[in-house]
């Protein structure tokens, strides 16, 4: 009858899903009868129930169809089967998203049947084991359930029965006499499934960037440093992780804070950004003019004073001049020197550098190479450049040491191009000279990818990028978690590792494993951002748990029916200072089939 129309018509999904290429995107979802949209999310995208299970594969969203009746959305109805949507979430209101809390438990009820291997009147002997599958609900019952789920279980690749999970939310919330006591939460599983021993698990998230007093601006970029931390034997909620915890160092940071050590470094870069696009695009958007003085002077005095000194040798100038390049170069503290030091033996086209690097124009650019360039042919100039300089204006100084230069047309992209040869040379030596110590004897892992001039100057720019948003995390643990040398070098190796298979990615999450001894006083008097309790019970497919949650942010992105009066306000007791918090609670029940 009905029943089994329902049953066989969401058994052919997962057929009709893969003929259609489940892996294809956008996702495609699929309309079951009028109301409900299928949706087939594969393992490599976000999970949006990645918050209450940890589970990897693709799985089923079922969520109310935007066309709906029942919908608030005014979007006229379709009738084809296959709706096509360019996201997961459709953009209009999230209240178009869920089902009553009856209608999901429905469907999942519908899915418990299909896995059934027990159901034999269904008539289907073509079993296929069919991907976990979630509901959003509309928390509309009196436990605001918000998700309902279903996860086979398939030892040997067979049914043998279902997890049920049903996820409630309420909040956010300051009040603490709200949250849960742990011991009642441990008597509760116990009674629910049985079972008279039980054991807890504990994670808590903590922000390091706010607690060092500098979230505001750094938050609004982007760039978050959070520690990850969970341990054994809970003895109550919120407690403060114990120190033999394990933790993890979350790190995701955008470039170009300008409080940072190395902002200079990173506008340097992005003039040689710009010189590498111009070299691309045929358009190049110069500095402003500076307060300072123009370029040209630089180089003629920088020219002039090269002449003075001419003695058969090249000798740098004097030690105020050579401080004032290593200062401009690398604007380092001194927390940061005592680790990534400063450079000194900058060469003529890296000085030269520092001195074009605020050329304004084309044209202004073309006067500077000219000057050179003549000092160069009448030998008024005898610079010293490192060994293996490769750059075109090296090329001609090598050529001036024999009294033979060839000639140079500084026009079209040349003079871009020797600009960005001799910046990406200098820049390339800074960011080695800060992870080694030493230019001449950087490691092999240097050597093969991040210093390779066998890659066109475009690919050599992109992995400077790469090197300046490792530094910039390096210098960031070391400024606001003080960390030393031996927490550095694990971070650097994984950064390199990322980066010597993937593009710049500045949203990346870099993981690095640490002591929580090394950030406890970051967290040890603060809120954390997320807290949770797992409460466990059984062995390998048996296990079951109960898990209680705290989050600074809303654990589900759909919209929610109820209004939970108390949770709306912001303050206890008249103190704004508490946290709000939303509070979570997943549970879970099987089914087992035989």
């Amino acid at each position: 009858g009905v029943l089994r129309r329902k049953v066989v018509y969401l058994k052919t999904f997962p057929f009709r899903i893969r003929e259609e290429g489940k892996d294809s995107s956008p996702e495609h979802p699929y309309l079951y009868e009028t109301d409900v949209e299928i949706l087939l999310v594969g393992g490599n995208c976000k999970s949006p129930v990645e918050n209450f299970w940890p589970g990897s594969s693709a799985m089923y969203i079922l969520q109310k169809a935007p066309h709906s009746e029942e919908s608030d959305s005014m979007e006229e109805s379709r009738t084809d089967d296959a709706v096509y949507a360019s996201e997961i979430l459709p953009k209009g209101s999230p209240g178009t998203l869920v089902l009553s809390v009856g209608r999901a438990k429905e469907l999942i009820s519908l899915y418990t049947m299909v896995q059934n291997p027990n159901v034999a009147c269904l008539g289907m002997s073509d079993r296929v084991v069919l991907p976990p599958l979630w509901a959003r609900c509309d928390g509309s019952d009196p436990q605001h359930t918000c998700w309902v789920g279903a996860e086979p279980l398939r030892p040997a690749n067979k049914v043998t029965g279902l997890n049920i999970y049903t996820v409630s939310c309420d909040g956010p919330t300051a009040d603490k006499t709200h949250f849960a006591n742990l011991e009642e939460l441990k008597m509760e599983h116990k009674m629910r499934h049985h079972s008279s021993v039980v054991s807890t698990k504990g994670f808590a998230q903590y922000e390091l960037i706010a607690a060092a007093a500098i979230e505001d601006t750094i938050a609004e970029s982007g760039s978050n440093i959070c520690v990850d931390i969970t341990w054994n034997g809970v003895e109550k909620i919120l407690e403060t992780p114990p120190l033999i915890s394990a933790a993890t160092l979350n790190i995701a940071l955008e470039s170009g804070d300008p409080r940072i050590p190395v902002f200079q470094l990173y506008q340097e870069l992005q003039f040689l950004l710009a010189l590498a696009e111009g070299l691309k695009t045929g358009v190049t958007e110069w500095p402003e003019p500076s307060e300072s003085e123009p370029a040209l002077k630089l180089v003629q005095e920088f020219l002039a004073d090269l002449k003075k000194k001419l003695d058969g040798d090249y000798i740098f100038g004097n030690k105020n001049e050579t401080e004032k390049i290593k200062s401009d170069t690398a604007a380092v503290d001194s927390c940061i020197k005592s680790i990534f030091g400063e450079r000194g033996d900058l060469d003529f086209t890296e000085q030269l550098w520092c001195k074009m690097k605020s050329v304004s124009s084309y044209q202004e650019l073309i006067d500077c190479f000219t000057l050179v360039i003549k000092s160069l042919e009448r030998g008024e100039i005898q610079p010293w450049i490192h060994q293996g300089s490769s750059s075109f204006l090296s090329q001609l100084i090598q050529q001036s040491y024999h009294g033979k230069m060839e000639d140079v047309s500084l026009s079209d992209i040349t003079p871009i191009q020797m600009l960005l040869e001799i910046g990406l040379e200098k820049m390339r030596k800074d960011y080695v000279f800060f992870f080694i110590g030493e230019p001449d004897t950087c490691s092999l892992l240097f050597q093969d990818y991040f210093i390779s001039t066998s890659v066109d100057l475009q690919e050599q720019v992109h992995r400077v990028q790469k090197l300046h948003h490792m530094l910039e995390i390096m210098v960031s643990c070391t400024g606001l978690l003080q960390f030393r040398h031996e927490n550095l070098f694990p971070l650097t190796q994984i950064c390199m590792k990322y980066y010597k298979e993937n593009p710049l990615n500045e949203k990346h999450v870099f993981q690095l494993p640490i002591r929580p001894a090394l950030v406890k006083k970051f967290y040890q008097n603060d809120n954390p951002e997320v807290w949770k309790v797992e409460i466990s019970s059984g062995h390998g497919q048996k296990e079951v748990k109960t898990t209680w949650q705290v989050s600074t942010k809303a654990p589900v992105e759909h919209g929610m029916s109820h209004s939970s009066g108390f949770f709306s306000d912001s303050t206890v007791n008249g103190s704004t200072e508490e946290r709000l918090y939303f509070i979570t609670m997943t549970q879970c029940s099987q089914v087992q089939f035989t």
